[in-house]
Order: structure tokens, then sequence, then C-alpha cells
């Protein structure tokens, strides 16, 4: 197969070996599990000639990547970027790609085939359809509309109808146990999407309720884990550097730093592919490596979003290098790590010290729009929790309040400090941007981002609203410098 490049004919991606047999369902086919997860598995089949662990991928949406992946047999290649050093690594780890609203058949005959024993996500945090708050499952059109199309046996629309479809299917197909394990930035996340998924299932109509619980507390594991690795939206650099490094087109190509780590509690419920031997770590608990990860890293990771593009500041690196929005993310590292104890074997102050290197790398482009968007879904488990401790202990955070006002004043304005439009993608923006932004009370009542009886706390509010007006009238990076 080939492609167009301008007025020269390339070829593509192809297989000279046969593909892997499928063995695990994947749901959410974008850049990070892209750069993450096939790169394990890929490893994994590499390490041992196993080829049942082929993945098939499955698309809720977009179809592009897998009409990229179906014309390259399954293949892409990930860069590994470096200061002015790029590597290619092309991944065969792929057995199928399928979008689901067109591909439904093909899809539910996967989820029930007895040789897949694993069904992993990375549908983003908005894609649990939980209460970013509350935590439970969402009681909205899209989430009543699954429930009536699994009742259906049709197909259902969202990443998680997708998944209590697949498991209805593979119950009623007699295919055996399945590990169903989440590969999302949430707390707990195993343990929180089979909450959601028995929430789910308990609306289904009996005697399909009863039935489908039964069979997944009896069949189903939820592990949790713990994922980190950053990777940026693809560009056309990165296209471009695929064909110089591979001599081929790549049209699913990703980017990505060298840095990867991937924990997960060693609880299945059945055989899985060796990812331990691609340098995956399997843990009784993953609590305290998902705590400091998301305190350390992904909050770190809003707070320059929001400051940089408040700033002016195109990328995270360039952000991270401002003197004043590095104060500030120091700052709140010194917060959290006040708050948390270390995962074993783990130096946090080492940790946090890598995390803010690992941003500086200029060779991501890591774009703060990209990592700004959804901060209503994000901020609960990556600020708050800081936050509610830090307050709990008696020794507000500043530098937690600053990130809640930035992300306001991000959606809010969305300009930066010198007048450009920003690109706001959450959630929330629409209901946010009806209220008067000085009714800061109300502001933060309609996020629903934080717990009531902190956005009814008239000292927090009053905090935060200070923190809005400097934003306003100072800037981000002035007003970050202050937290120094």
């Amino acid at each position: 197969m080939a492609a167009r490049r301008g007025d020269v004919t390339v070829p593509r991606l192809s297989r000279t070996t046969p593909a892997p047999r499928p063995g695990v369902v994947h749901l959410g086919v974008g850049a990070f599990h892209r750069a993450h997860q096939a790169v394990y598995t890929d490893r994994a089949i590499t390490a041992t000639g196993d080829p049942r662990w082929g993945i098939v991928e499955v698309a809720p949406r977009s179809a592009d990547v897998v009409a990229a992946l179906r014309r390259q047999d399954g293949l892409f290649t990930v860069l590994d970027r470096s200061g002015d050093r790029v590597t290619a690594h092309v991944v065969g780890s792929v057995a199928e790609a399928w979008h689901a609203p067109t591909d439904w058949a093909a899809v539910a005959a996967r989820f029930a085939d007895p040789a897949v024993g694993v069904v992993t996500l990375t549908i983003t945090e908005k894609g649990y359809l939980a209460d970013p708050v509350t935590g439970a499952l969402l009681d909205d059109d899209a989430v009543r509309a699954d429930v009536a199309a699994v009742a259906a046996g049709e197909r259902p629309r969202t990443g998680l109808g997708l998944l209590a479809a697949g498991l209805h299917g593979r119950m009623a197909a007699g295919a055996g146990p399945v590990t169903v394990l989440s590969c999302d930035n949430l707390v707990g996340n195993g343990r929180r999407l089979g909450a959601l998924v028995g929430e789910f299932v308990a609306r289904l109509p009996a005697p399909l309720a009863r039935d489908l619980a039964g069979w997944i507390a009896a069949s189903a594991r939820f592990p949790s884990a713990m994922v980190d690795r950053i990777v940026p939206a693809t560009t056309p650099a990165d296209r471009a550097d695929a064909l110089r490094l591979t001599g081929a087109a790549d049209d699913a190509v990703v980017a990505a730093e060298p840095f990867s780590q991937w924990v997960i509690e060693d609880d299945f419920a059945g055989e899985r592919p060796p990812w331990e031997l691609a340098g995956a770590e399997l843990v009784a608990d993953v609590g305290p490596h998902e705590t400091a990860k998301l305190r350390v890293l992904n909050a770190a990771h809003s707070m320059i979003a929001y400051l940089g593009a408040l700033a002016g500041h195109e990328t995270i690196a360039a952000a991270v290098a401002d003197p004043a929005i590095r104060g500030a993310v120091e700052a709140l590292h010194r917060d959290v790590l006040a708050t948390i104890d270390a995962p074993p074997g783990w130096d946090l102050p080492a940790y946090a010290a890598s995390v803010l290197r690992r941003f500086a790398n200029p060779a991501l482009g890591h774009r703060c729009d990209q990592v700004a968007a959804d901060g209503s879904q994000k901020l609960p488990v990556r600020v708050l929790p800081t936050l509610l401790a830090a307050r709990a202990a008696g020794r507000p955070s500043a530098a937690a309040t600053l990130v809640v006002a930035a992300w306001l004043r991000f959606v809010l304005a969305g300009r930066s400090d010198d007048g450009r439009p920003l690109t706001v993608t959450d959630p929330a923006r629409d209901a946010l941007r009806a209220v008067l932004p000085s009714d800061v009370a109300r502001v933060l009542r309609i996020a629903a981002v934080v717990p009531d009886d902190l956005a009814t706390d008239d000292a927090w509010v009053a905090d935060v609203a200070r923190c809005l007006d400097d934003l306003a009238r100072h800037g981000a990076a002035a007003t970050a410098g202050e937290l120094s």
C-alpha cells in the first residue's frame, strides 16, 4: 500500500509477519493509549513470542484512527522525543481496529470471544459519566439512552454503555471470565469503574439487571492502575519524522517523552498479557502510586496549563520555563508533599523535581490548551484532595486555590492576558459563562467541582475571588509570582 505526499508516492506501513491474535479489547483509540498500553503489549508479545494478546481497538466515536490503522495493517509509529533527539519504534500489537458506531456487530463479537481475557479503557475522565463531586453515575439523557439500548440489545453510544453491552454479550455467550482494566486518571479507577458499571446495570430492567450483576460479581475483576507518559497531540512534524525514520507514511503516528510508567493492581480474572516483562509493575495496592501521580504530576500539569495559557505561553515547556509559574508549581508541590505518603521505594521530593524536568522537555510541544481541556472533570481528582487535606490540617493551600481560580479565569475569560483568544474545551463552560463572574460563590456551585461545604465557605470563596481579581488586574505571571 502507498500514500501520496505531494507529488511523491511513498509506501505505507505494512506487515511482513502475521498480526497477533485478538486477546485484549481496548475502548478509546487515542494517542495516549497508542503510546502507552499498546507499546507495553507490543513489548510483551515480542518478549514471549506469544501472539495471543493482540489488541482489538474500538473507537467509540471518531473513525479516523481506525481507518488509518486498517490501511496500515494495524501498524503505527511511536516517536520518542527528548531535546533534539528523536527515535522511532513501529508498534505491532494491534490485531484489529473497529469503529463502534458502524461496526457494532464485530465489536460485540469480540467482547463475546472466549479468547479475549482483558478489556482496557482510555475514555478520559468525562467518559465515565460520573458526577465530578459525588462520583455517582449521572442521570442524564446519554445514560438513559444507553441503558435503553443495552436492554434492547442495541448499540450504546458512550464508552461506559459499550462496556456494559459488551459484558452483557459475554455473559450471554458464556465466554468466561474477563478483567476490565481502567487506564484513565481517576482515583481508584478500577474500583470506581466497577461501581459505575454496577450502577448502570442496576438501571436495566429485571431480571436482566439481577442476572448481569450476578455474572459480573462472579466473573469480572476491575483492578486499578496508574499510568504515566506525556503524549502531546500529533503534529505535521511528527508525521514527517515518522516518514523520514521509517521510510513509510504513517497516519496514526504518535509522539511521546521517553519516560513511561504503568503500575497495575494484581487482581485478574484469568490469563493476561505478561506486561511485567515490558516494564509494568504488578502490585497489591496501586493507591499510593496513583495518589502521588495525580497530586504531584497531574495537578502541576493543570496549574502550568492554566497559568501558562493565561500568561500567553503556547506550550507546557515554555510555561514551566517562566520563573513565576515554575515557582508557583514548586509552592504547590510543597503543599502536596505535606499531605501524602510516599509509595514504597519512592523519594517524593526527587519525583517532584523529575516532573518539572519532564515538563521542561521542549521537544514535546505539549500545548497548554490541550492539557487545560476538561478541567471541571480533572480538578476534583488532581487538585481538590490537596486543598481539602491542607485545609483539614489547618494550613490552607494558596497554591491549590490559585489553580481553581486560574481554571475559572481560563474558562470564563477565554482570552490570554494579552487578549488572544484561547481554545476552551470544558463540559462546564457554557453553564459557567451564563453566570456573572463576579458572583464567585454561585460560579463555584454551578461548576460542581468542589464539595458544597467548601463552595459555601465564605473565607475560601473570598480567597478564590481575590485570586480571580489578581489574575484579571495583574495577569497570571504576576499573580503566580506572589506564591514563590
